[in-house]
């Protein structure tokens, strides 16, 4: 049986639970959930909190000095973030490697293969890539959104069967609701003009992205004819309960 392929896509409010530092209790969610999951389906992850992950240990490594520049925390948080990755995920029988990407790497057909070719292998041998956008050379970071982009342009180069954006709402709430205060998820997306009026301007805490970099990043993986769902990663389970329809998200097919 072939398994069905599934981007996930991790915030750092999701990852944080939407405190200051990297939540383990969530990564073993997440590992507890693709232990369960792995006779089925094949997962690679684009996770943020790099940068999450530096201010937990810049003070204790930096001797208390301040650093500033995105793109130094982002080195110094990345293998602390991939260590906790790989020790949790170890405990649960998986086994985890690291992918760093940017965004040129989309625009040269030779480093497309390379990459389809590398995580291909990788998820064939049972290890769940950790792709991350390789911060310390990118430019772009800041405007593309907390990696949904990356995750749509991932999804898309690897043929996924799914792209699931873990956020820290219960998907995508209709504007009118949003205005009154009281958020009702749109549940089923088939008319993407109209999902683009829904869209109030909110970033989040922690993340750059915000709804609009979402709908950004399911119009990609729309093109390329992928289901992309977005569901409330704070919860425990979201994925087997999304399955299941217990919990609402929004699907946007």
């Amino acid at each position: 049986m072939k398994k069905k392929r599934i981007l996930l896509k991790v915030g750092s409010n999701t990852l944080t639970k939407e405190t200051d530092n990297i939540s383990w209790g969530k990564i073993e969610d997440l590992a507890n959930q693709m232990a369960k999951l792995q006779d089925t389906c094949e997962f690679i992850i684009v996770s943020s909190g790099a940068i999450a992950a530096a201010k937990q240990f810049v003070k204790l490594e930096s001797k208390g000095k301040e650093i500033k520049v995105k793109q130094a925390l982002a080195s110094i948080g990345q293998p602390h973030l991939i260590r906790v990755y790989q020790d949790i995920f170890r405990e649960c029988g998986l086994f985890t490697s690291q992918c760093l990407l940017s965004y040129s790497d989309f625009e040269k057909e030779q480093s497309r293969t390379n990459i389809v070719n590398t995580i291909n292998v990788l998820v064939e041998n049972n290890f769940i890539p950790i792709i991350n956008e390789n911060d310390t050379v990118a430019t772009d970071e800041i405007k593309f959104g907390d990696n949904d982009k990356l995750g749509a342009l991932t999804a898309s180069l690897l043929k996924a069967d799914l792209f699931i954006i873990a956020t820290n709402t219960n998907g995508i709430y209709t504007k009118e609701s949003m205005e009154n205060g009281t958020p009702k998820t749109i549940e089923l997306v088939e008319d993407f003009e109209e999902l683009a009026k829904q869209v109030v301007n909110s970033k989040s805490s922690h993340g750059s992205g915000g709804m609009q970099s979402k709908i950004e990043a399911a119009s990609v993986t729309k093109k390329a004819n992928i289901e992309t769902w977005i569901v409330n990663g704070l919860e425990d389970n979201f994925i087997l309960n999304a399955f299941e329809n217990k919990i609402p998200f929004t699907k946007i097919k």
